[in-house]
């Protein structure tokens, strides 16, 4: 297979399994809001459910064979999202959203290993950078579809089935290039933990933390802001088209500076870029948050993964992931928990920009004494 070939693969496997199947949710949960079917405060534990679930396919992905974690991860993908259109209670709601999680963390894992281990000898990090892209690429859609249902005033559910439809045809067009002799996993090896290694994960999962909560709550947050329905739909779509450019735009620095820098760098933007809200009012704040996260936390994911591979070997991948994870439900619970207090939105969104820069400071100082 070619590179070329390698790389469109890749990205429309993560378009699929993290675009879709991950980031589906947020485009769509204001849609639900104003429909009277799920609270805000209900959405956080509704996306606690998908992170709690992408723990666990964190968790258990090096158990599974190559082939059946990605196939299995793209064909649960659309099912589960398809389904989501066709149930209409929240404990339903909840079991498959954790479900669509385990499966994008699969695919995640699974096509990171199989892509980087391809495309990495060739040192061509604009390639590797056109897979991570898929992520944005795939929330840009599912952005994009939501503003057509906004304005043909469709509900949720008709999204949700539009969705599982298309990631259904991308596992179909996949499913052949994705082969028992064609795919290869993270090594079976367990990995050598040293203090490396436990900083890289303790800092990919405060990534995950504060990433998540402006990742989940943008578009919500700026219905509550906007209120207009025109300005804040735009919020994801905006989102993820800058996803989906920054990692092939970031590839030149990546090959400059090197992948630590280059995460560093990343987080350092999207800490400002989730206390932009805080700090501009009306619509500035919103559109600096959606440009300054959307271009950088799949930065920081490709940045992040390639370290940890480079420094430690494929076997952490799994670990760093499950991190990531493990921030992603401390983040949308750690919302809930505010509402449910009392407290502001905006409590939650300084508590993500702070655990940003931390982490961003401990990677600093561990280049500084390396």
């Amino acid at each position: 297979m070619s590179p070329a070939a390698v790389a469109a693969a890749g990205l429309a496997a993560l378009a699929a399994g993290m675009g879709i199947g991950r980031f589906a949710f947020t485009p769509i949960l204001p849609l639900m809001q104003a429909e009277g079917s799920l609270t805000l405060a209900d959405g956080g534990w509704l996306a606690a459910a998908n992170y709690a679930g992408y723990l666990a396919g964190a968790l258990t992905a090096t158990r599974v064979p190559a082939t059946t974690a990605v196939r299995a991860g793209l064909a649960g993908t659309a099912v589960f999202t398809l389904a989501m259109g066709l149930d209409a209670h929240l404990a339903g709601w909840v079991a498959l959203r954790a479900a669509a999680g385990a499966a994008s963390a699969w695919v995640l894992i699974h096509v990171s290993a199989w892509s980087l281990a391809r495309l990495a000898p060739l040192s061509r990090p604009a390639l590797s950078g056109a897979v991570y892209a898929g992520v944005g690429a795939g929330a840009t859609l599912a952005g994009a579809l939501c503003l057509v249902a906004l304005h043909l005033q469709l509900a949720s559910d008709q999204a949700w089935i539009a969705l599982g439809l298309i990631a259904l045809v991308v596992t179909a067009a996949l499913w052949p290039f994705f082969a028992e002799n064609g795919t290869t996993g993270p090594p079976a090896a367990a990995t050598r933990w040293t203090f490396q290694s436990w900083l890289l994960v303790a800092c990919y999962g405060a990534f995950g933390f504060g990433y998540i909560i402006p990742a989940t709550f943008i578009p919500a947050f700026a219905r509550e802001t906007l209120g207009d329905a025109a300005l804040y739909a735009w919020a994801w779509p905006l989102f993820g088209a800058a996803a989906a450019v920054s990692t092939v735009a970031v590839a030149p620095l990546v090959r400059r500076f090197g992948e630590r820098s280059v995460w560093i760098g990343g987080q350092i933007v999207m800490a400002a870029g989730v206390a932009a809200p805080l700090v501009l009012p009306g619509i500035a704040g919103i559109v600096a948050c959606a440009l300054c996260v959307g271009m950088t936390f799949m930065v920081v994911t490709m940045a992040g993964l390639q370290e940890g591979r480079r420094v430690c070997g494929a076997g952490v991948l799994a670990a760093m992931t499950a991190g990531f994870a493990a921030g992603q439900i401390a983040g949308p619970a750690f919302v809930s928990l505010v509402a449910h207090a009392g407290g502001r939105p905006q409590q939650a969104w300084l508590g993500a920009s702070l655990a940003l820069a931390a982490a961003a400071a401990a990677l600093f100082l561990w280049r500084s004494r390396s």
